[in-house]
């Protein structure tokens, strides 16, 4: 922790298990105190978010919809995905770091969900049973990494080979308060958070996604721990497969149609690019409902594109921690769509064959449990 020594006004803020933790979770001490500079200069704030450029609605050859099951294009690209995963090229990417200050600040993924059986279960018991050769790669935090690792061996992995889960690290920073200074728990220790699903490139490239690929992987589906609906299928594997061998489209992002309710990205053209931009980035001129497709946070990826260094933004984001405002800056894979070429495919929000289900609440839970246990019996997960 030699970045916190040389500043001693944080030195003297930080107990020594918090100084512990940021060593060995990736903090990275010059990234946070040039935001933490510019925040207290006022250089950053909600304004500072905005997209720097044009922006458009997304084109109609921007989006293409998920084909019909019964159609020969969508046996065809069924058949390329089937023999992905055959062949072990296939992994996926489980988002497992979230603080969840919406959902009482556990770690969501050893929550039950039905029948005894947590999100992490059924995330993992989805990638095997696709057989033995379908790698989990686990992006854990600071606040979530002992207590995951800890369900899943204390569950045998839930009948997966332990080889095939691979649990690794996102970053660690420290909030603030509105005032600009370190903010405090209740208890009077520094507050930590993991920042941001846009933290998955580095912590790939850390080791991880190297050695995915010298296993064999070519293709990765990442996903929200809580989006149970998003289910390995290969008919949106092999959809990704064709659009890259055809159109060297190197992320596939999956959309459904928008509702008023939705918070979050949409794909969207930037100086005539086709990127996600989150809701709180879209100029305050532009009208955001005009875009009728809602981006669910599932990309699938070329695995090799991911080894790029990836300039990503930091955001400004105000949480609730303990009943009070908290200061946070965010990084977001959607954001990867910008430096990656992309294609946006619009899946089904409804019925059996829906996709999103996110759960952000725990009346988000009780409210959609017998939806999510529904269909996913339909797709053949046996519950114990």
């Amino acid at each position: 922790m030699n970045e916190i020594a040389e500043r001693p006004n944080l030195a003297e803020d930080l107990e020594p298990e918090t100084q512990e933790i940021l060593k060995e979770n990736h903090f990275d001490a010059d990234a946070f105190f040039e935001l933490w500079r510019r925040f207290r200069n006022g250089e950053i704030d909600g304004d500072s978010n905005a997209v720097d450029g044009n922006v458009e609605p997304p084109r109609d050859s921007d989006t293409e919809r998920l084909p019909d099951r019964s159609s020969d294009e969508a046996w065809h690209r069924i058949q390329l995905g089937r023999k992905a995963l055959k062949e072990g090229k296939v992994g996926v990417v489980v988002l497992n770091g979230g603080m969840a200050t919406r959902f009482g600040e556990v770690v969501k993924g050893c929550v039950d969900v039905f029948n005894g059986h947590s999100f992490l279960e059924l995330k993992l018991r989805d990638a095997c049973r696709h057989g033995d050769k379908v790698d989990v790669l686990l992006m854990n935090s600071f606040a979530t990494d002992e207590a995951s690792r800890q369900h899943i061996e204390e569950n045998n992995y839930f009948g997966c080979p332990s080889s095939s889960i691979h649990p690794f690290l996102q970053n660690v920073s420290i909030r603030l308060n509105p005032e600009g200074e370190l903010f405090q728990r209740d208890d009077g220790t520094v507050s930590l958070y993991s920042p941001g699903h846009g933290d998955m490139p580095d912590a790939l490239n850390r080791g991880p996604l190297e050695d995915f690929l010298e296993r064999g992987g070519e293709y990765l589906m990442m996903s929200n721990v809580d989006n149970l609906l998003a289910t390995l299928d290969p008919l949106v594997i092999g959809s990704h497969i064709k659009a890259s061998s055809v159109s060297d489209v190197e992320m596939t992002v999956e959309a459904v149609e928008a509702t008023p309710e939705d918070a979050g990205g949409k794909p969207a053209r930037v100086d005539g690019s086709l990127e996600i931009v989150e809701s709180f980035r879209f100029p305050e001129e532009f009208d955001w409902e005009d875009i009728p497709v809602f981006n669910t946070n599932t990309f699938m990826f070329d695995a090799e594109a991911l080894q790029r260094d990836f300039d990503l933004g930091w955001y400004l984001v105000e949480k609730t921690v303990q009943g009070r405002t908290a200061i946070q800056f965010e990084r977001l894979a959607g954001e990867l769509s910008h430096f990656l070429k992309t294609k946006v495919l619009r899946v089904p929000r409804e019925g059996d064959q829906a996709r999103f289900q996110p759960i952000k609440t725990r009346d988000d839970l009780a409210n959609n449990r017998e939806r999510i246990k529904r269909i996913l019996q339909k797709r053949g997960f046996e519950s114990g």
